[in-house]
Formats: C-alpha cells, structure tokens, sequence
C-alpha cells in the first residue's frame, strides 16, 4: 500500500461533535508532538488530537485494534431528555474517562461494554412484518477489507481497501433509514391497494400505533380536473389503540377496518370548503392535533367518533398531495403508553405522504392504462365467436402478464358461403400498443379477404401484401384453415405458425403436417395449401407459440407436450368437453412460462350428413323457376318438413327468378337441413342484388322484400366467380 508524501506539520481543526472519531478517510501521518505525554484539552472532539508513541492516530489505529464503541452523535432537543435510569443520555460526552483507562491507551480487561439503550423517542427498532426499515444498519468492515467483499465495486486505481465510513448513531440516522426502507417499500406498489398496504405496513408499528388513509371519492385521473364537492372515503385502516393484554387504564379508541366497519370514524365524508380540515389540507404540511384548528380538522375527518382518541402529539394529520392537488389525508396516532410524536416527526410523515400520494397518482394512471389496454384488447378480439352449421367452436385468450395486458395474437372463426368456415389465429410480433393496432388492420383483412371466398393460401398472399404497406418490420405469423361440414374436409394454409394438432374422436392426437410457409410480411413468398380429411367428432386446435415455446422448453418440445396431454384428456371421455378441454390445454403452462400472450381456438367437427343435403344445377331457363319449386317440395315433403313448404317454394322462386335473369351458366340450388332449414342459390353474375322499395305502379321490385320479412335470416356473399344468395327459415 503506497502512502502520500510527507508535507510540513498544519495545525489540526477539531472535529465536529457529531464526529467522535475524529478525522474519517485515508490521511498522512502525522508528525508527533513535542511532548507525546502532554494531555490534552478535555473537550469534544480533542482526542482526535491524540497520539501514541509511534505517532499513529487513534482514528487510524482503530483499523489495528478493535474498536471501542463510538460515542453518539450530539442529538436535537426533541432528543436530549436524560435517562430514567440515570445513565446519561444518548448523544452527551462523559466528563471523565473510566478508572484505569488511560487515554488513547487500551481498556483494562473485563466485560465488554454493554450498547446504549434503544432511544426515548417512540421509534421501534424491532424487526416486524412490513418495518425493515430499522434491521439494517452501516457498518464498517476492518482494515484490510476488499472492497469486493464489502459490496462494494472496486476501482482501477484502488488498492483493494474500502474507505472507512462513519457509523451513524442516534435518532436522525434512524429517521433517515425508517424513510429510506419506508419509501422503498411503498414504491414498490403499481396498484392503488398495494401501494396503501405498503404505507400501512410500513407505519405501523415502526412508527404509529394505527393508521387511517382516506382518499379522494372519485380520485382525479392525471390532468382531470375534479367537479362537484370534495369528499373523502376511508379506504384503509391499520393497527389498533388497545394497550398491552388491553389494560384497562390505557386508552382504548376504536379504529374502523375495511372488512369489518363498525362506526368509530366515517366511511365517507364530505369536506366543507371553510371548514377546518379543507384549510389543513390547503396547508399541504402534516400537523399535531394540538391546536383548536387541527382537533377540529381531525374531529371532522373522523366523523366526531365516540370513541376516546389520542390528541396532542399522540395524533398526526398528513395531506396526501399529488403531483396537481390534495388527493386524501392519513391519520397517525400512538397509545398513552408509547412516547409521543416529536417536532421532526411531521417531516417523517411528510416524507411518507408525499410519496404515498406520488405512487397514487402513479396507481390511477395505471390502473387507467390497464382499462385502456384492456378495452382495446377486448374489441380487437372478437366479442363472441359465431356457431356455424356443423361446427362448434370454443376460444380462449391470456395476455402475457399484469404489465402486457395487450400483444398482437388474435383468433377469429368468419361463416363462409356453403355452410363453409374459416378458422384463423395469427400472432403479430411485439407486446405493444402498436402490436395491438396492427393486429388489428390484419385481422379485418383476413375478413375482408375471406369473404371474398378467396381460397386460403390467396388469402395469406394478400395479407403479406397488407403487412408491406403497413411497414416494413411488420412481421406476424398465421394459419387460416377453411373446414367444409358437407364434403368433411379441412383446407390449411400457413404462414410461419405452429402447425394445428387434431383430436381424433379415438383419442388419437396428431400434429397436421402442412406447409410451413415464411411469416407475414416478408414478401415475394408463394403460400401453399394443403386439404386434408376431417371426420366428424374430430377437435381442431389452432394456438399460438406462447401456449407451446417459454424460456424451459423450444416449440417442438410444447408441440409434443401438447399432444400427450390432448390424448389424456380423451382417454378419460371421448370426446372430451369442448369448454373444459380448452381449460385443460392451458394448464400446461408452468408458473414461469407465461412469457408470451396466447390465442388458441378449438373447433369440433359435427359435419352435415349426406341425407339432409340436395343439391341441383339448373339451366337459366325460362321454365327454371317452376322447375325450382317442384324440387323444393320434394325435398321437404321427404323431410317431413310439410309446413315449411309453402314459405320455401315462393321464397326460392323469387331468388330463381334473379338469378335466371343475369346468369350464363347453370344456376344452383341447395337445401340444407340442420338445426334450421337453409337455401342457397348461386350463379355466375358478380353483382349483389339489393333491396328497395318498388313503387306502386312498377311490376317488379319486391321479390328481396318478400325475402326479407319471410325469412329468419338472409344475405348474399360473392364468390371467386359469381355470388350466393341465402335465406334461413326456422323448423
């Protein structure tokens, strides 16, 4: 360890008395004096002056030698009252040194002295729940010390020891640490309950016997200004007044408490605008109830409850001031049996109201973008999934976590013509607002695209076109699957997703091999589409690589989780419940591997069966229209479906009708009987047919207003090549 230069002996200034070890930090040596045996001036502070007979000073000889207890920092009036004991108080110099201690020499052998006793000042030094503000305390680690091994990080030019620092004594180093942990520990919180435990937890018992918190009813969210009368609501309370095995000389108040109300202090209040507790409130700063001003204040905040409450300086009025105005008010009080609160007190409780009131503010303005994101969420998913022909459907959606309520992954299930519907789930990347937007703009695309009848890969085509113009770091993956209830089959297009996994009704799961496409986005990539069979009973699941991929397992290895736990569920009933099987899914997930937002989408596969089916092509003939309703009267005469009959000849011959007028090649004709009876007729002409109301002299005119107050439900769709008209009647 190298040592600074000798320089030419300087007078030395006393230390302040709040120093009792004199000079702290790495000096030179100092030259000894002329007589090493002269004693000093018996005052503060002169045993820095102090030199043994090797010229070391004692600040530096206590690295060597273990360190006697340092002396207490000089302590405020609040502090200074002696001992009851008669020992002198904390903070005051001893007069004479002890029998047989020499000064600047070492103590006689024996008992080590034992340390001061706990300061009269109300404060609780013990360790409880929700006080750690008092369990720590600085310490300096002996000569020699890395400053690795202290906590500390060592630098380039150090010589690996760390500068001795001062052990802070007294009741000021004990505010500054209670407010240190204090406000930690309310900062912490991101919602307004958390943030109020915090407080609570943290005054009580370390710094108050019991503690009030009322906030502003309704609380005024970032720049609003609040309307209407001020008034405040209770919305915690902690600790409590009764003494010690609830002796009965101790004063007893009644605290209220949020599960259990009793009427001790009021719920809610309305604060007169002159009254006392609104100028004490204006004040901003806390106050003792003291003063007539303050009782009154506190007399009117707790509703004049009958109980016998603390006064004086055993009862503290806090503001809680955000960052624009007062948004609430906490009360403090102490037992009889405790001592009571002292002048440098409030700038405690000014400290902890202030951040309380800070971290409020911080907790509506969060709670506010929560509600945001939520609701922005919600309407970008679909409010309720549609139950089309054939096909039952279940979804569910998580984000990934409290501070990500929203992300870019999406599920959507969109009725297509001939009984036909398109399963969709994407998955945009990023966990943003922006995420959330541009899922968005995506999904109405594929909506808009998929009712086009576009075939899937066209789809996924078009919808890499849209992310381009979107931007160019616009990338998302998405699987569209189009599933035909007539024919049983299952059309899959894929753009970079986890591939679907179908539950067969034997309990068999297996994970489709399909295409697996570049994602969304990239751009001058063709998509392929493969068909594959879909039996009825079978359960399509789509999802989303958060369900499958975290931090402990990769996609495949989810995959495979996935698909064992899909063939347990149908071993015990199969197939399984729809609803309850989607719940089962998710209950892979592990406590830790939420790392990303999850869509999944469960389809069960009932199928149309092929005799509740006709279908016919029919010539655009003038005769075509009666041939029409002889076809339709068969069919539902078959059916047994008599009343029905005449309802469904006059409604088809009208749409015959239109569309034997402007097609050019075959018209068809389809039935379908399911839970409702449906009719499709479609041709080759593009043009959607609207209605109107027909004049009453003009002849034509009113077949779709016919339609339109007959029917349950009808509509007309375009196809790649022409369109469908239909309507649904109910059986």
């Amino acid at each position: 360890m190298t040592t600074d230069p000798p320089h030419p002996p300087r007078p030395h200034a006393a230390p302040s008395p709040q120093d009792p070890r004199g000079g702290f930090g790495l000096r030179a040596p100092v030259p000894p004096a002329e007589d090493d045996t002269a004693a000093a001036p018996d005052t503060p502070g002169s045993e820095a002056h102090d030199h043994d007979h090797d010229g070391t000073a004692p600040a530096a000889r206590a690295h060597d030698e273990p360190a006697a207890e340092p002396a207490a920092p000089a302590r405020s009036g609040a502090y200074s009252a002696p001992r009851s004991d008669g020992a002198p108080a904390a903070g005051q110099h001893r007069a004479e040194t002890a029998p047989g201690e020499a000064r600047g020499g070492a103590r006689p052998e024996g008992p080590a002295r034992p340390p001061a006793a706990a300061h009269d000042t109300g404060w609780v030094p013990a360790v409880t729940e929700g006080s750690e503000a008092l369990s720590s305390f600085v310490s300096t680690p002996p000569r020699g010390t890395a400053l690795e091994a202290a906590g500390h990080t060592a630098e380039e030019d150090s010589v690996g020891m760390r500068i001795p620092m001062p052990v802070q004594t007294g009741p000021e180093a004990d505010r500054l640490r209670y407010v240190g942990a204090a406000t930690r520990r309310i900062a912490r919180g991101l919602d307004l309950d958390e943030i109020l435990l915090g407080l609570c937890r943290s005054a009580v018992p370390a710094f108050a016997d019991a503690i009030l918190v009322y906030l502003r009813e309704p609380l005024p969210v970032g720049d609003e200004r609040p309307s209407g009368p001020l008034r405040l609501r209770l919305r915690r309370a902690d600790g409590g007044l009764e003494g010690p095995g609830d002796t009965p000389d101790l004063p007893v108040g009644h605290l209220p408490s949020l599960e259990t109300p009793y009427g001790a202090a009021a719920e809610t209040i309305g604060v007169l605008l002159d009254g006392p507790l609104a100028e004490v409130l204006r004040g901003v700063r806390p106050v003792f109830a003291e003063s007539q001003r303050a009782a009154d204040a506190m007399a009117e905040l707790l509703g004049n409850p009958p109980g016998l409450l603390p006064t004086g300086r055993r009862a503290l009025l806090a503001p809680l001031r955000g960052r624009r105005r007062v948004i609430g008010a906490a009360v403090l009080l102490r037992r009889a049996d405790r001592p009571p609160f002292e002048a440098d007190d409030l700038l405690v409780a000014a400290q902890l109201a202030t951040h309380t009131a800070l971290g409020v503010d911080k907790a509506v303005l969060y709670g506010r973008e929560a509600y945001i994101a939520d609701a922005l969420q919600r309407e970008m998913l679909p409010d309720s999934l549609p139950q089309p022909t054939g096909v039952q459907l279940a979804s569910r959606y998580l984000p990934a976590a409290e501070s990500a309520r929203v992300g870019g992954d999406w599920y959507d299930a969109i009725p297509l013509p001939g009984s036909r519907v398109a399963l969709v789930v994407g998955d945009v990347m990023g966990h943003s607002m922006t995420s959330a937007a541009i899922m968005g703009q995506l999904r109405t695309t594929v909506q808009t695209l998929a009712g086009l009848d576009l075939a899937p890969q066209e789809v996924l085509y078009h919808l890499d076109e849209q992310a381009q113009r979107l931007g160019q770091d616009r990338m998302a993956t998405c699987v569209n699957a189009v599933y035909d209830p007539i024919a049983h089959r299952l059309v899959v297009a894929n753009a970079g997703h986890p591939p679907p996994v179908l539950l067969h009704a034997d309990g068999l799961a297996e994970v489709l091999r399909v295409p697996p496409g570049a994602p969304i986005g990239v751009g001058g990539v063709p998509f392929e589409a493969v068909e594959l069979p879909a039996p009825a009973g079978a359960t399509l699941l789509l999802y989303t690589d958060g369900l499958v991929e975290s931090r402990s397992r990769d996609v495949w290895g989810g995959i495979e989780l996935l698909r064992e736990r899909l063939h347990d569920a149908a071993t015990v009933v199969s197939p399984p419940p729809l609803e309850p099987l989607c719940d089962e899914v998710l209950e892979i997930l592990g406590p830790g591997d939420r790392d990303d937002d999850i869509a999944l989408l469960a389809a069960r596969f009932a199928g149309i069966a092929p005799s509740d089916v006709a279908y016919w092509f029919l010539e655009p003939q003038a005769q075509t229209a009666g041939r029409a309703r002889r076809l339709v009267r068969q069919a539902l005469t078959r059916w047994g479906l008599d009343d029905q009959v005449d309802a469904a000849e006059l409604l088809v011959s009208e749409i015959v009708t239109n569309a034997v007028r402007y097609a050019e090649r075959p018209v068809t004709l389809r039935l379908l009987r399911t839970d409702v009876l449906r009719c499709e007729v479609g041709d080759d002409a593009p043009l959607l047919p609207r209605m109107r109301h027909a004049a009453p002299e003009e002849e034509g005119g009113r077949g779709l207003y016919l339609v339109n107050r007959m029917a349950q439900r009808w509509g007309a769709t375009r196809l790649g090549a022409g369109k469908v008209v239909w309507f649904e009647l109910p059986l």
